[in-house]
């Protein structure tokens, strides 16, 4: 086993290491964990602590850590042919077939993929498509886009302004303009006294209004997440996805799905838009579980009808000029199809299919705490709302730092979550197990009770 000099790379990691997200005041302080290892659901640190990984790394490592028959995938393909351009007449064999194979997965017409290396990127390229698009139209003006509050698209510098986490925003100057963000579609939080059934009439009638207001000839999009992630893990009310893709098409309005993190098994399903909320959307995103976060990929798909207008030749210029050094990469598709015949082969949907209920019906057995307002999600995707009072749904102070409290203690008892504003959010690798499930929520039930004692010693709560 090899053995790491921890305080040598904790501190060339401080020093040079420019991490994203980064808290610079913490980070003065404490710097980073070093991680240097991992196993299906498990991580060690540079110190050899182990820890349960509630989070997939960041969503993303669906098929679990450590697996041979993807590393052995990468060596196969990294000495036959790791990268070739696939700039207009050139491609290779991996990105042929992960094409085709996302096309057969995919609902629908969605027949043509676009590749990146990432979420944002894959974003980013939907936008711009579906401008070029209306472009190729003869209707330039139609270049609006319809996000929503809480919304999380990426962190490039369009996919940022898809991004509706306002906090994100600051001090950066982004194209704001563009984008118009509806409510975010959050039960939990709605209107005191509505039903859910009518929060959902009232989101989708401000969809229609809000089309109508910028004028149907000027919005070119709506993009969504089928359920919010970084956002707060919300899960909108039952047939708002539905009832928006028949508003968006009454008014040709092109519907983007960013499954970046609900695809690949993380809800149960390979592609979650058209098998769980009812939906063909234009344009579907991709990334995180398509590699499984081995390598960095992402995928636009598009439509056969988007396609059939956007690969016909301009009379001035023939090109799509649009693309990046490493679409189509050789190894990372190679790894994607992996990937994906990993998660088929070894049945990851159908585990999660019957794991996550007992996931989700054991975490809300922690609704039961004082300091808990909601458990909410689904499958292996889930969040716990923390709040100061539960009758009135008041959230701590931001000083408080309440997810932050909780997320130590989980660390100190050997389990990794990902700590957001009042929330706690656990999306782990989809090898969890019952055993895990009932680790997870064991070791989550002591840190929030250990957090109120905190809060209680220190005058922030009272019981």
């Amino acid at each position: 086993m090899r053995t790491y000099n921890t305080p040598s790379l904790w501190q060339k990691d401080k020093d040079h290491f420019f991490h994203p997200y980064t808290n610079f005041q913490k980070f003065a302080k404490e710097g980073s964990v070093i991680f240097t290892e991992g196993d299906r659901h498990f991580i060690k640190d540079s110190d050899g602590r182990s820890y349960l990984d509630g989070i997939a790394g960041l969503w993303c490592v669906n098929i679990g850590h450590g697996q041979k028959a993807i590393a052995d995938c990468m060596a196969e393909h990294a000495l036959k042919l790791a990268y070739y351009n696939t700039f207009e007449d050139a491609s290779s064999a991996p990105a042929a077939e992960l094409s085709a194979k996302l096309a057969e997965i995919a609902p629908g017409s969605l027949n043509h993929v676009f590749f990146g290396t990432g979420g944002s990127i894959a974003n980013d390229t939907a936008i711009k498509i579906v401008h070029y698009y209306f472009n190729q139209l003869g209707r330039p003006n139609k270049k609006k886009v319809l996000s929503r509050e809480l919304a999380y698209h990426g962190s490039t510098y369009l996919a940022h302004a898809l991004t509706g986490i306002s906090s994100t925003h600051m001090s950066f100057d982004l194209p704001l303009d563009m984008v118009h963000y509806l409510s975010a579609p959050y039960p939990y939080r709605r209107p005191e006294g509505m039903s859910e059934e009518a929060f959902c009439d009232f989101l989708i009638q401000e969809l229609e209004d809000t089309i109508l207001q910028l004028g149907p000839e000027n919005v070119a999009c709506f993009i969504a997440e089928p359920i919010l992630g970084a956002g707060g893990v919300i899960v909108p009310p039952a047939g708002y996805h539905k009832r928006s893709w028949e508003v968006c098409r009454k008014y040709e309005v092109l519907y983007i799905s960013d499954e970046v993190v609900t695809a690949f098994g993380r809800i149960g399903h390979m592609i979650s838009s058209e098998s769980v909320f009812e939906i063909q959307p234009d344009i579907l995103v991709l990334a995180k579980g398509l590699s499984s976060g081995y390598v960095p990929l992402g995928a636009t798909v598009i439509s056969d009808q988007i396609y059939e207008v956007v690969s016909q030749p301009k009379p001035d210029n023939p090109y799509f000029t649009h693309g990046f050094t490493y679409s189509g990469h050789a190894l990372s598709c190679a790894v994607g199809l992996k990937n994906i015949e990993i998660l088929e082969q070894d049945r990851f949907c159908e585990h999660v299919q019957e794991w996550g209920p007992y996931f989700e019906q054991s975490l809300q057995k922690l609704e039961h705490l004082p300091i808990v307002g909601e458990v909410r999600g689904s499958h292996y995707m889930l969040s716990i709302e923390m709040v100061s009072d539960r009758a009135t749904k008041l959230a701590f102070p931001d000083e408080v730092a309440i997810a932050k409290r909780v997320y130590y203690h989980c660390k100190d008892r050997g389990l990794i979550i990902r700590p957001i504003g009042s929330l706690n959010v656990l999306s782990p690798p989809l090898t969890y197990d019952k055993a895990a499930i009932d680790e997870t929520v064991q070791v989550l039930e002591q840190s929030i009770r250990a957090t109120m004692d905190d809060l209680l010693r220190e005058g922030l709560w009272k019981a």
